[in-house]
C-alpha cells in the first residue's frame, strides 16, 4: 500500500494556495511571495541575529506566471497544457518540470495539492 502512495500522479492533483500567503509582484513582473518567519527559534533569529519577520521569496519566470493561476480548480495537468500554451518549447520537459515545481513548492508550504474533488466542487456539496 505504502509503495502506491508514493506513486502519486501530481498531474492529476489540485493544486491549493496556503491561506494567509502574501504575494505582490515585482517592476518585472516576478511574483514575490511574503513568508512570514514565525516560531520560537525564528522569534531568537530575529532579536538576536536582526533576520527578518517576513522573507520575500521571488520566482523564476514560469514560477511566475503559473502562481496567480493556482485557484484550487485546476489541475496540474492543466496548469501545466498552459504554460506549454504560453511558453511552448522553452518550457520542456513541461511536465516533469511543472510536477516537480508543484513537489517543491509543496515542501515549502506554499501550497497543498488535493485530490479528487475540486475546491469549489466541495464547497458547493
Amino acid at each position: 500500500m505504502k509503495r502506491k502512495d508514493k506513486q502519486k500522479n501530481y498531474l492529476d492533483l489540485i493544486p491549493v494556495r496556503a491561506e494567509g500567503l502574501e504575494w505582490t509582484r515585482d517592476d518585472e513582473e516576478i511574483v514575490v511571495l511574503e513568508v512570514e518567519n514565525t516560531g520560537v527559534f525564528n522569534r531568537i533569529a530575529q532579536k538576536l541575529f536582526k533576520r527578518p519577520q517576513v522573507t520575500k521569496v521571488h520566482m523564476e519566470q514560469f514560477g511566475s506566471f503559473l502562481w496567480p493561476l493556482i485557484d484550487g480548480e485546476r489541475t496540474v495537468k492543466e496548469l501545466a497544457d498552459l504554460l506549454k500554451e504560453r511558453f511552448g518549447e522553452e518550457a520542456e520537459p513541461i511536465y516533469p518540470r511543472v510536477a516537480k515545481y508543484m513537489q517543491i513548492m509543496e515542501s515549502y508550504h506554499f501550497i497543498s495539492l488535493v485530490s479528487g474533488e475540486r475546491v469549489g466542487d466541495a464547497a458547493e456539496g
